[in-house]
């Protein structure tokens, strides 16, 4: 309700078309006022430079966002990869920058946007200011409508209350009249205890909601979502064969397309004494020894094969490569130990290819030779 005895707010005018309130914008900061708005149906083109309006200062509040995002996301991946759970993978160092780009990259968007609409929110609508004086005029339906408004705020340095009602009807404003402050409404409060119980009663009949239909009512029969179907799970019964197993074994003495069984499985000896290296120790089979030692290998066995394990305690440091042991043991005996593992280390059969696994042993070899070097290596 408006009262004359109420706070005034501002003075308003109306206009009918788009070109008639970019004229009364012009005209407004033309006259030196400052505290005044436009209000208009459906944003209108060239608004800002008629307003004369500066460039929003709140960039600055996304730039800090988004830099405090960053930073924090950054900063947790390196505590958990320095201090809480370090893991080497594929012979990286614990800290490898690149792998944190996605998540800080991530992290840099959601915060900068999340947090600047929550900064706009509180700080510049004063959330939850459901009292503005406009709200609930004749002037505000008509500017949602078809109209195109201005006000003249009364706290401008300029602003007297005739000389504002002259000044908008000389533009061609109609209906110019004040906006009163609801003298019965009292100061909008941060957390009003109303407002916040029916926020959080949406929240919760929202959310009820949402559960109740993506995971009960759209599922329900005969709308089920192929979620039952005769079909047969891993780990599952099943009533079709005789063992009740849902998992059956491959065909006895069948073998997948393609592939090629290792035969000397759980026979380490027949491995050393028949199997062969195909290679040959060019620098270019020399090399991808080295990088496939050096990825799959080095994480337990050291860059250097010397059993000095970058993983902290975490697994059992293995044995030297460099013992007389392994360096008399037969090409296929490392090969053999490569496909199918042995003790704690497991089989690498499905990460290394055949060629592969034959240059990481030709790159052992090397290993033991440069560990183990004869004078006449060297002259």
């Amino acid at each position: 309700m408006e009262s004359q005895e109420s706070q005034l707010y501002a003075v308003t005018a109306l206009f009918d078309t788009p070109d008639d309130i970019i004229h009364a914008a012009e005209m407004t900061s033309a006259a030196g006022y400052r505290r005044y708005d436009v209000n208009t149906p459906y944003p209108v083109h060239g608004m800002d430079g008629a307003m004369k309006l500066k460039s929003s200062s709140f960039g600055y509040f996304a730039l800090a966002f988004g830099i405090f995002g960053a930073v924090s996301a950054v900063a947790f991946m390196s505590w958990v990869t320095l201090s809480d759970y370090p893991l080497v993978i594929g012979g990286k160092p614990f800290w490898s920058w690149p792998a944190f780009v996605p998540v800080a990259f991530e992290l840099t968007v959601l915060a900068a946007a999340v947090l600047s609409i929550v900064a706009m929110i509180i700080v510049l609508f004063k959330f939850p200011n459901n009292s503005h004086p406009l709200h609930d005029t004749q002037y505000m339906k008509s500017v949602s409508s078809d109209k195109f408004g201005i006000n003249i705020q009364a706290d401008d340095v300029l602003f007297e209350e005739q000389k504002v009602r002259d000044f908008l009807a000389s533009l061609g404003g109609k209906d110019v009249a004040p906006i009163y402050y609801d003298s019965e409404s009292d100061a909008p409060k941060l957390f009003e205890w109303r407002f916040m119980a029916v926020l959080l009663a949406a929240a919760v009949i929202v959310s009820g909601t949402t559960y109740a239909v993506f995971n009960k009512v759209l599922y329900m029969s005969p709308f089920n979502w192929m979620m039952e179907q005769p079909k047969l799970n891993p780990q599952k019964p099943s009533s079709l064969f005789v063992d009740g197993k849902g998992m059956r074994p491959p065909v006895e003495g069948t073998i997948a397309r393609g592939f090629i069984p290792y035969p000397y499985a759980g026979n380490p000896d027949d491995a050393g004494k028949y199997l062969v290296n195909s290679t040959v120790p060019t620098r270019e089979v020399l090399a991808k020894g080295k990088e496939k030692f050096l990825t799959f290998c080095s994480p337990c066995h050291g860059n250097f094969g010397r059993g000095d394990s970058r993983l902290r305690g975490q697994f059992p440091n293995p044995p030297t490569l460099h013992s007389d042991k392994v360096r008399n043991w037969p090409d296929g005996n490392i090969y053999h130990v490569i496909t199918v593992g042995q003790n704690v280390m497991p089989s690498y059969a499905s990460q290394i290819s055949r060629d592969d696994r034959w240059a990481v042993v030709r790159y052992v070899r090397v290993l033991q030779r440069a560990h183990n070097a004869k004078e006449s290596d060297v002259q």
